[in-house]
């Protein structure tokens, strides 16, 4: 038996390195069951305790899984590519990309505050300025907003708290239709997704309450402008999620608000109240300040802090002073704030324009806040076609889904409110002809 495994060894250490250099050489595929420990104690000469260490250890570092009654297996090779979108044909008008107006981001002037030279960036890695600054952003929203750090953008935060709180194997709870790039994420490190249903109002209580009792070890949402449907958590709504999350206090949330002001939705945030045990509220500035500024900044409690701020020291140490200067130029600067201020009602009515447009044509769609409408279709690559014979250029919504229903993904952001009704009208065309050519 230990021969067809490749297993071998007397000591817990000797027994996970045969099964690593298994995994390596190929001869146990991604996928591949291990025996039993009581077998291969038997069958090596070693007690249980010895084979039971070694799976320990194995799993620890996500070379297997455990999957109940299925046994230990070899976990699956992690994913290391994002599913990207293809690039935009040529003359067609992109509205697949999920991406701000360039009318209203601000310049990017670098700043000229900081002179070259080695400053102790280890010991200060944040600005105190753009920390107060953070503080009065996130606390006017009820945010808790004693514990403060920073990141490379939204997805290197989430990555990094995922990595240093889970262990390959263990299982996030995310939404579903969400983010194709957390999708991704979540499969890179190596850990299971459980899918949650969202509705206007962002995460179901119910099926986030499956989730956590299917055992999850986090969950990531989005408080407004949930991508791609557009939700955003109600007051109800965000009571009812926080008396579903008091019963997992050890199960760490993360809020992912990443359109925050232009989203055109008041932020009824998770973590207002202090009910949540491990939470990370995480803001970002891209969609409204410049989608070259890489960074984010997160609130969180004091467990998490330590966590993340640790594995951020062992790897780039801090985010730039530049990079944060310039943020908290941005901040700060009146006509920056005056075009964030006249950007947000924009995206809200050309959002509206386009639901309003389809719904002249009997479609239903979703789009509550944020930059993007969901549109659910039958045939995903039929409308993505249909609409490209016409000018435009969508999102097929199959990198946003884990279990749920096709869709395509509009981004709204820059289509003027004059163009919605033909939009509309060349959707319901191609519908048309998706059914006429598919049968429906």
């Amino acid at each position: 038996m230990t021969e067809q495994y490749g297993i071998t060894g007397t000591t817990a250490k000797d027994v996970s390195a045969s099964v690593e250099r298994a995994v390596a050489d190929g001869a146990l595929a991604p996928g591949a069951a291990l025996p039993p420990v009581r077998r291969l104690a038997q069958d090596l000469g070693i007690s249980p305790g010895t084979v039971a260490t070694a799976y320990q250890e194995l799993r620890r570092r996500g070379i297997v899984v455990t999957r109940g009654r299925g046994g230990t297996v070899v976990a699956p090779a992690p994913a290391v590519a994002s599913r990207r979108p293809p690039p935009v044909p040529e003359g067609l008008r992109d509205l697949a990309g999920g991406l701000p107006d360039p009318a209203f981001l601000p310049d990017l002037l670098p700043p000229t505050r900081l002179s070259p030279g080695a400053r102790p960036h280890r010991t200060a890695p944040r600005l105190p300025r753009l920390e107060d600054a953070v503080r009065q952003w996130l606390g006017a929203d009820g945010v808790p907003v004693e514990h403060i750090t920073f990141a490379h953008g939204a997805l290197d935060l989430i990555g990094r708290l995922l990595s240093v709180e889970l262990r390959p194997g263990d299982a996030v709870a995310l939404e579903d239709p969400g983010y194709h790039h957390l999708l991704d994420l979540v499969t890179a490190l190596g850990l299971r997704t459980l899918a949650v249903e969202v509705d206007g109002e962002g995460m179901r209580p119910e099926s986030l309450r499956a989730a956590l009792k299917a055992g999850v070890r986090a969950v990531v949402c989005s408080p407004r402008a949930q991508n791609p449907y557009g939700g955003y958590l109600s007051p109800a709504r965000r009571d009812a999620l926080v008396a579903v999350l008091a019963g997992a206090p050890d199960v760490l949330v993360v809020e992912n608000d990443h359109a925050g002001a232009v989203s055109a939705a008041p932020l009824h945030s998770l973590t207002a109240g202090g009910h949540l045990g491990r939470w990370a509220h995480v803001a970002t500035v891209t969609k409204y300040l410049g989608t070259d500024l890489r960074w984010a900044a997160a609130a969180c409690d004091a467990t998490t802090l330590a966590r993340h701020d640790g594995r951020l020291l062992l790897t780039s140490g801090w985010v730039s002073h530049l990079l944060q200067e310039t943020v908290l130029a941005l901040m700060t600067d009146p006509a920056t704030r005056a075009l964030v201020e006249r950007a947000g009602p924009t995206y809200a009515a050309r959002r509206h324009a386009l639901l309003d447009a389809l719904a002249r044509h009997g479609i239903t769609a979703h789009g509550n806040s944020g930059m993007n409408v969901w549109v659910p279709v039958r045939d995903e690559s039929a409308v993505v076609n249909g609409l490209r014979t016409h000018g435009w250029w969508v999102a097929a919504g199959a990198r946003f889904r884990i279990g749920s229903t096709p869709g395509v993904r509009i981004t709204t952001a820059a289509l003027p409110e004059p163009e919605a009704p033909r939009l509309a009208r060349d959707f319901a065309a191609a519908l048309a002809e998706s059914q006429t050519t598919y049968g429906g």
